[in-house]
């Protein structure tokens, strides 16, 4: 009886039981494809309850304005200062209250201070000569923010130990922009974009509403 001829095996790896070299590269730019789709999904795809992050964000950032404002008001009231400046500072100086002077030592707006037992040394940014470079110095402790919020108020109000009218600017000012202007003018921060960040928060937050109530 004759054998059978075993029947040699034909697809698309196999021509007549041998490995073909095309369909090996086929297949792996098949697969390649696959993984480069996959990957490109997978973040799109989220498990979380929890908002998105900006969202987050934009509600913690309204919950730090809204604690702020109406105590900035009454020292509006009291004092002269535009709560929207008050505001907008707190915000910078602290971001957005996470600072670890802010967190740590309620201190919303970087106010030094000289007197050991009510102070802390830490390290900061400043513009000198041009260039950002870091010094260390002493910032103001306080038991709460409404404490921090009154002693930034009573600054421009008192002015410093060798200038009483300082901060006239400031408390003179009708409008934000001017205030934002008259901080740097009389040497409140060293960054010369100072003014400009204040009044980017103040219009992306419409902070200067809190200025007419």
């Amino acid at each position: 009886m004759a054998k059978r001829k075993k029947r040699r095996k034909t697809n698309f790896l196999f021509k007549k039981g041998k490995l073909q070299l095309s369909g090996v590269i086929s297949l792996v730019l098949i697969f390649g494809m696959v993984v480069v789709l996959a990957v490109q999904l997978i973040p799109r795809i989220s498990f979380s309850t929890n908002p998105p992050e900006t969202t987050l964000n934009t509600t913690n950032h309204q919950k730090f304005i809204r604690t702020l404002a109406p105590y900035a008001q009454t020292m509006h009231k009291k004092y002269g200062v535009l709560p929207s400046i008050t505001i907008a500072q707190a915000i910078l100086e602290s971001d957005w209250g996470t600072s670890q002077l802010s967190d740590r030592y309620n201190n919303y707006f970087g106010m030094k201070g000289t007197i050991y037992q009510t102070t802390k040394e830490m390290k900061t940014q400043e513009f000198t000569n041009g260039k950002w470079v870091t010094v260390t110095a002493r910032f103001r402790v306080y038991n709460s923010w409404k404490d921090s919020v009154k002693d930034h108020t009573m600054l421009f109000v008192n002015g410093t130990n060798w200038n009483r009218d300082q901060y006239k600017g400031v408390l003179t000012a009708k409008d934000y922009k001017t205030a934002a202007q008259a901080l740097y003018t009389a040497g409140y921060a060293t960054d010369p974009d100072y003014p400009s960040k204040l009044i980017e928060l103040i219009q992306s937050y419409q902070l200067e509403k809190y200025d007419q109530q």
